[in-house]
């Protein structure tokens, strides 16, 4: 490329650079600072404190929705990961509907997640439309003997609104990677006496991984920050991270402001290391350097 061709690229990507470096980048350091109890308009970098991540990292409900928050996202992703895997090669095949079947598919991946959280607590919820047909199916002697799906323990209602949304997303990219494959490798494979296990092992699976990978950390990402969701579907306490932030910020008492920075930044900064962690693991997974 030239000098006239790069300068051309630069300006076309530069609105949408300055937006990331503005609203990101510009708040991500605007709620450090804060954090560490210093006003960038009137403060003095010389009264820089660290007691607000003292204090969350002290604090035994911070621990609490920690753990709740990486359990969460981790079993959301790795479970749209296998099941997006799974639907994809079964759409690879041939078969009556497959169009109707493969529109279907697709039809969550641009709905929020607001609505896709509004719908499963009126489907799952112990008042929902599942307990009431149970209820008169005889199944539960009353409504409330549903199973608890929704504002539960272990997040259920919250991963399930996830997978709703990440399985086709992550399934999309899998069918197109297959698609765009052609069926030689895996015929070679089963000439040289592979079952099926190692041909999608050994075959498919480091053609796919490269698509996954991207659409694997975007997932993970999401749901571990995601305030909406967990707002609506997770328990007061304990309650994800994001949450546990806002009630913090919320909070009547202004040392909690300081907290809930800290916090924010403690998850903006986790998710990035993790993220460069992951990626290293998954190309070392699939024999890429």
């Amino acid at each position: 490329m030239n000098l006239k061709t790069n300068t051309k690229i630069a300006l076309l990507l530069l609105p949408a650079v300055a937006v990331i470096l503005f609203l990101f980048v510009g708040g991500l350091i605007f709620g450090i600072l804060q954090s560490l109890e210093v006003n960038p308009f009137t403060g003095s970098f010389r009264d820089i404190k660290i007691d607000s991540y003292k204090t969350i990292f002290a604090t035994a409900t911070f621990r609490t929705s920690f753990i709740m928050t990486f359990f969460i996202a981790l079993t959301a992703t790795f479970l749209s990961m296998v099941f997006a895997i799974i639907t994809a090669l079964m759409l690879r095949k041939t078969f009556v509907g497959k169009k109707l079947v493969a529109f279907t598919y697709q039809i969550p991946i641009p709905m929020p997640h607001i609505v896709v959280a509004v719908g499963v607590m009126m489907l799952l919820s112990q008042s929902g439309l599942f307990s009431r047909i149970f209820y008169h199916l005889g199944v539960t002697s009353v409504p409330s003997d549903f199973p608890v799906l929704v504002k539960d323990d272990l997040g259920i209602g919250i991963i399930l609104v996830y997978l709703w949304k990440q399985i086709p997303y992550i399934g999309v990219i899998v069918l197109a990677i297959l698609q765009s494959v052609a069926t030689d490798y895996e015929e070679v494979a089963h000439s040289l006496g592979a079952s099926k296990w190692q041909s999608f092992r050994h075959v498919l699976l480091p053609l796919i991984i490269p698509g996954i990978t991207p659409a694997s950390i975007v997932c993970f990402s999401f749901a571990f920050g995601a305030y909406e969701v967990p707002f609506l579907m997770g328990k007061t306490r304990p309650t994800m991270l994001s949450v546990y932030s806002y009630q913090l910020y919320e909070s009547l008492d202004l040392v909690g402001r300081p907290q809930a920075m800290a916090v924010s930044v403690f998850v903006a900064l986790f998710v990035m290391l993790l993220v460069v962690a992951y990626q290293k693991i998954i190309m070392k997974a699939s024999g890429r350097s």
